[in-house]
């Protein structure tokens, strides 16, 4: 089952616990608008390449469409339209006046150079241009894209239009009309959400966490839940884990890995692989890498009593199914990671009206909104006694199908 594949049928176990018009159903089968574009770049050696982009424009019935750029070798359009249908339901959730959308280009970025980086970056946003702007398509960072990208790109933009509001491109860097918070957005938000439902899932008030993923959002929130005081024990990259029942100073861990270029020998842990640690005793799970990490095969296995989706459709509809039956409650991602779009539509918002809010503005909007959204979703799971992903599709498509009614009166 390929991501898309995956994302519909979240959608239509959905619809088994509240159904929708014919209408909307309809329109959230398949995304508005799909791009692909071919984008040359020079390289170093003088050689030419093509690399292969996507833009997923899915629903604009919210707003403008809003989502993320990766680059990764294996996106294709499968999994970016898988992105962007849930990114239409993450703004839906998250009450945000924004779209889905999600665009990528297939590479491994690792295997550029700086100018190579910034010669496909610019190139993607020649490609798309006419179709972006603040009032249709909103683009922002994801997988392995960074804030100098984002740079790139919106300087890209406004030569191309002439645009200088520099409200097309969100996660830019602080110092070029980003917002204070965005970078610790996601993980942030997956905290205020824990935090939200902390009773609700009957957690000790410390907690052990298991974290899969040491990108922006995985490093964040082992950073983040130190902090309040919880004990991180698992960490872990593309390659391998460390496991420390007694717990991982998450500084350190980082300093090792880039130190050796990986985590095989850290000291005073266990080494264990990407699939064993998701099986590891803990509280909380908190896969933060990419999709398809929790499966029918391992789920039986998961030995943590709830599971914070940080990374993009981690849990397979499979697994949904058996975690439930086990009693181990999936914060979905739609929920868990919006923090991420949250404040990218925070910085839209400044970058349109001209204003620059504190970085203590930003989090307490964001804590408010999403223990708020959370707090509506563990009610709305309770009285439909569904688990919280099918919860929170539900309160997606009641938002999305008022916004359906109100461009139709």
């Amino acid at each position: 089952m390929n991501p898309f594949e995956q994302s519909q049928l979240q959608f239509s176990r959905a619809l088994a616990v509240q159904d929708i018009s014919e209408e909307l159903r309809a329109r959230l089968s398949e995304p508005e608008r799909q791009i692909t574009v071919a984008i040359p770049v020079r390289m170093d050696d003088g050689s030419a390449r093509i690399f292969e982009g996507y833009r997923v424009q899915y629903s604009s019935l919210r707003g403008p469409y809003k989502g993320g750029i990766r680059y990764h070798h294996d996106a294709d359009l499968n999994e970016v339209k898988a992105l962007a249908f849930w990114m239409t339901l993450k703004c839906a959730v998250a009450n945000i006046p924004m779209g889905g959308g999600k665009g990528g280009i297939a590479v491994d970025p690792k295997k550029l150079s700086k100018r190579e980086l910034e010669e496909l970056s610019r190139g993607l946003v020649r490609a798309l241009y006419p179709v972006l702007g603040p009032e249709r398509d909103v683009p922002a960072p994801d997988v392995n894209t960074t804030p100098e990208i984002m740079r790139w790109m919106a300087d890209e933009y406004q030569k191309l239009t002439g645009d200088k509001r520099n409200a097309t491109f969100t996660g830019k860097p602080i110092d070029y009309g980003g917002s204070e918070g965005r970078g610790e957005a996601t993980g942030a938000g997956g905290f205020y959400v824990f935090q939200a439902l902390h009773d609700e899932l009957k957690l000790p008030k410390k907690i052990s966490v298991a974290i899969q993923g040491m990108g922006n959002v995985g490093a964040n929130a082992a950073h983040i839940f130190t902090r309040a005081g919880h004990t991180v024990v698992a960490m872990s990259d593309s390659k391998s884990g460390v496991y420390a029942p007694g717990g991982l100073d998450p500084h350190a861990v980082e300093r090792y890995k880039k130190e050796h270029g990986s985590l095989a020998g850290f000291p005073d842990a266990k080494q264990v692989s990407n699939n064993e640690l998701l099986e590891l005793p803990c509280d909380v799970l908190i896969p933060a890498a990419l999709e398809n990490q929790i499966t029918h095969q391992n789920a039986p296995h998961i030995r943590a009593k709830a599971v914070l989706e940080l990374a993009n459709g981690p849990t397979s509809p499979e697994a949904d199914d058996i975690l439930f039956k086990k009693g181990i409650h999936v914060i979905p991602d739609i929920l868990a990671n919006s923090g991420g779009v949250v404040v990218s539509t925070f910085e839209w918002e400044q970058n349109l009206k001209g204003e620059r809010w504190s970085e203590k503005a930003v989090h307490e909007k964001l804590h408010t909104l999403l223990t708020r959204e959370s707090k509506h979703i563990w009610e709305k799971a309770r009285k439909l006694k569904t688990d919280l992903r099918r919860a929170a599709f539900v309160i997606a498509l009641e938002r999305l199908e008022e916004a359906r009614k109100a461009a139709e009166r």
